[in-house]
């Protein structure tokens, strides 16, 4: 598995090779050095490339005015497109060039699975106030955001992409079974996580649940379910409907949500 990252400041995404522990899945930096020597961990290779080395004159310049004139700048469709072509050159297969737009599909859950199973994709990182369209026309193949807003640039979308992808490998994670108990996984019905507890046993005077003392799998796992159930109904409802039209939902699930109803908090600014 690869992916390229196109990006005007490659130095952002050095620090999340180098730690954490999805760190153990990345296997090479823009210079090749080794990063993970873990070789019973499913390599994802990560290549850097910055648009300014493909640009000409002695000022390297990616960007321009827009025409028709408005504030902020442009980035010109040349160097990427040749950015493009020398990456394209170094790979052995076929791959979607991928471009962070707040105009883009919502990324989630299923489309991280999907890029999981995957060779990779190159991830193209816009600034200023977008990238020529003649360029978005001709060589990008898919559009993702990770929301209703706007940032200043696509790398931290590409990080996002890249660490819900290389925790989802076999190995990466201490615990295999820790991204199947994970928020939107169909394992779960696509719900929220339930609530985490550790020591102490008593904090501030709040104790942890006693089932998870109990030492009983089956009333802990049925708390659990029951705790996704009232958060998911909660915070998001309409992760609710989805598994119900997918049925993800069990008998028992339906009667315990007919005991809850979905009233309650319904985003999170009404914690705030």
């Amino acid at each position: 598995m690869r992916f390229d990252v196109i990006t005007l400041f490659p130095e952002m995404f050095q620090p999340f090779l180098e730690h954490g522990v999805t760190r153990r899945a990345f296997t090479s930096t823009p210079s090749g050095e080794a990063v993970s020597s873990e070789s019973d961990i499913p390599a994802m290779e990560v290549e850097l490339w910055n648009p300014r080395d493909f640009a000409p004159g002695n000022y390297r310049r990616v960007d321009d005015r827009p025409f028709g004139g408005g504030p902020g700048m442009v980035m010109q469709a040349p160097p990427l497109a040749s950015c493009v072509k020398h990456i394209r050159e170094q790979r052995t297969q076929s791959v979607p060039l991928v471009l962070f737009s707040p105009i883009g599909q919502r990324l989630d859950d299923a489309m991280v699975r999907e890029w999981s199973q995957s060779v990779g994709a190159i991830l193209l990182c816009g600034r200023y106030e977008g990238v020529d369209q003649r360029f978005i026309d001709s060589h990008v193949d898919a559009q993702v955001s990770l929301g209703d807003f706007v940032l200043s640039g696509g790398e931290i979308a590409a990080l996002a992409v890249l660490d819900a992808v290389a925790r989802r490998l076999p190995g990466v994670l201490n615990d295999s079974r820790s991204h199947l108990q994970d928020s939107f996984h169909p394992d779960q019905g696509g719900l929220l996580d339930c609530p985490h507890f550790t020591r102490p046993e008593v904090w501030e005077g709040k104790r942890v649940p006693e089932v998870l003392l109990s030492g009983h799998h089956e009333k802990i796992e049925a708390w659990r379910r029951e705790q996704r159930l009232r958060l998911t109904a909660r915070l998001r409802p309409d992760l609710i409907d989805a598994a119900r039209r997918n049925g993800q939902l069990t008998p028992a699930d339906e009667r315990q949500l007919a005991s809850l109803g979905l009233e309650g908090m319904a985003s999170i600014n009404d914690a705030l």
